[in-house]
């Protein structure tokens, strides 16, 4: 269960509750009397569906009498809402009420005291909570294990200080958010700088957008950058104009932003690429040389050591694109890529991510008709694409997603296929190729939504997902934020005992000889990787005998399914050779029949020869 914190103090249901007894809503006859007076009609009538949808449910009652119009009003609201769980109907009541009334908290005097109504937000075991000075936290922590049961509870304070919130392992929450949040919106740009994620342009309506927002990833506060243009006299910048832009992505480089790309109004005829220096709020554009891209959205942008990896996206033409370049952030010099192998096919909105400093990974994205759910390895010094067979709890078909690493795990959130978002979170480990589902979410909330953001931060040593924005049917602005579990971050293919946590590094073991490869090409490139893992304040000798055990291991893995192909080879070669045997007997049959046509052909030929004998030279 994720119970949410509302930014004035009161926790959910019971902020929920306190809205509903301001707004009117006390479960008197003349309550609805009481709304009415407070708000425009149609205002009325959606607080009284969402009311009765987290009170009640769904509807249920029979349709009123037609001669009854207010009645009829108020069930059609109340019934256009079919599913919706009771808490997003909550969290929409209190924010519509905000957005009419945004002092209603301060002048709100009778909070009406309800049981707590559990709501579910997350497929996860419930963790109840106690309450201490007022405030309510969980007493254990619950992990969710890869096939969706639960693993035993540990007991463990998982409350951050600073976050104001519980954070709960493997789920999405809500954090007590303070400050001016920015306009709801979807693809956008955002990025994290020393505890801070910045927010940067996206779409409102069809409106491209160029605020500049930042979250205090400490105090979850909000606050607007009034950002200016700078007039730079280094050669490598030049005055900017602070663009509207969507689509476009945004970097954390040197504790500066990089905005590259994106859909603007106006569109250039490349690539644009802009930098923002957060200490003197000034955005200046970077001066780039080569040959640089065509302009674009919904592309992916890497940052690959020092340089930035571009792949994909849509042309102002709306052309979909799956070419390759490299921007070198230390000269700034473009280079295009004409990688070998079989490249991903045109796309956009896909997501990226970058293992070893050396496999950049291609998951998902959509074309103009249909949304996948392929995977595509780029070796970045081979330059060779493969696509690699995925295991595990393989995703469905997405487009619009998030994607981050933590360690040798892709998370993955959101996206969908133009039927419905993509509620499951779910994680990859980029090692073993292997898929798991590390959460999901009911309904149409933003975390099944496209176009939202996903940036990773830590606190006191632990990885913390933070969630924005998105678009589902109805923009979003809202906060969400997901702590992976030590097991969600380790998940392994080949071991079968748990990976201490004080694994730092992972290699391919393609890496490891030149000798082998020709033999174990096929099986390393497209099943996995060989792994050799170094750790941390371990015993040379156990690390040792360790690793020579997972090594045979690995090497009798990969001999069998090497005989495994080359059983399957043989098969295959034997049925060339009977089809080859049988395609020669039907030649030699379609022969023999061909020579009894040609019999035929003359035998009836003469008959004929003979017949117009006798017609013409009749006898008598």
């Amino acid at each position: 269960m994720a119970m949410a914190r509302a930014s004035s103090g009161l926790a959910y249901p019971e902020r929920f509750y306190a809205a509903a007894a301001y707004a009117g809503f006390d479960g008197s006859p003349n309550s609805a009397n009481s709304v009415s007076s407070k708000f425009q009609n149609d205002t009325a009538l959606l607080l009284y569906a969402l009311y009765q949808q987290a009170t009640v449910g769904p509807c249920n009652t029979p349709k009123p009498s037609t001669w009854n119009a207010v009645e009829q009003s108020k069930w059609k609201s109340w019934y256009g809402l079919a599913n919706m769980p009771p808490a997003e109907a909550m969290r929409l009541f209190v924010k519509i009420l905000e957005e009419e009334d945004p002092g209603w908290y301060s002048r709100a005097s009778n909070f009406v005291s309800e049981p707590v109504v559990d709501f579910q937000t997350n497929h996860n075991p419930k963790v109840e909570p106690v309450v201490e000075n007022g405030n309510s936290f969980p007493e254990t922590k619950t992990i969710s294990s890869e096939n969706g049961s639960s693993m035993e509870t540990q007991d463990k304070d998982v409350v951050s200080e600073g976050l104001g919130s519980v954070v709960v392992y493997d789920q999405w929450v809500a954090p007590p958010i303070s400050g001016q949040r920015p306009k709801a919106r979807y693809e956008h740009g955002a990025a994290v700088i020393q505890d801070k994620m910045y927010i940067y342009g996206g779409n409102h309506n069809g409106r491209y957008l160029n605020d500049l927002h930042v979250l205090d990833l400490r105090s979850w506060t909000w606050s607007k950058v009034d950002a200016k243009v700078g007039a730079e006299s280094d050669e490598s910048k030049s005055p900017a104009t602070i663009t509207h832009c969507a689509g476009h992505s945004l970097i954390a480089w040197e504790n500066k932003l990089v905005s590259i790309a994106g859909h603007t109004k106006d569109p250039s005829e490349s690539i644009q690429v802009k930098g923002f220096d957060p200490q003197t709020h000034t955005w200046s554009t970077l001066k780039t040389y080569g040959k640089a891209p065509v302009s674009r959205g919904g592309q992916s942008v890497t940052l690959v050591g020092t340089s930035l990896v571009i792949f994909g996206g849509q042309d102002a033409k709306r052309s979909l694109l799956n070419d390759l370049h490299i921007l070198d952030l230390e000269t700034m010099t473009w280079d295009e890529i004409d990688a070998v192998g079989v490249p991903p096919s045109p796309r956009s909105d896909h997501a990226a991510a970058v293992h070893a400093e050396r496999y950049l990974l291609i998951f998902g994205g959509g074309s103009h008709a249909t949304c996948f759910n392929d995977l595509h390895v780029l070796d970045l010094q081979a330059m060779e694409w493969t696509r690699p067979t995925q295991q595990g709890e393989i995703p469905s078909p997405r487009a619009g997603h998030a994607g981050v690493t933590v360690g040798e795990n892709w998370f993955i959130v959101g996206g969908g296929d133009n039927k419905s978002g993509a509620s499951e979170t779910v994680v990859l480990n980029m090692s073993t190729l292997v898929w798991s589902v590390v959460t999901s979410v009911e309904g149409r909330v933003p975390l099944a939504s496209e176009g939202l953001s996903l940036a990773v931060s830590s606190y006191n040593g632990e990885d913390v997902l933070v969630s924005f924005g998105g678009y589902n049917g109805r923009y979003s602005n809202e906060v969400n934020v997901l702590k992976p579990s030590h097991k969600s971050t380790l998940q392994s293919k080949i071991a079968e005992t748990p990976v201490p946590d004080s694994v730092s590094a992972v290699h391919n073991a393609t890496n490891a000889t030149n000798a082998t490869r020709d033999e174990s090409e096929f099986e390393a490139g497209q099943e996995g990787k060989i792994r050799e893992i170094v750790m941390d304040n371990v015993d040379p000798e156990p690390m040792k005998s360790k690793g020579e055990v997972s090594s045979e291991h690995l090497i009798a893995t990969l001999n069998s399914e090497k005989e495994e192909l080359e059983s399957s080879l043989s098969k295959e070669k034997s049925q060339t050779i009977q089809l080859k045997q049988e395609l020669a007997e039907a030649e030699t049959r379609n022969t023999d029949l061909y020579k009894e046509l040609q019999s035929v052909r003359g035998q009836l030929a003469a008959e004929q020869s003979r017949c117009f004998k006798l017609e013409v030279y009749p006898i008598y």
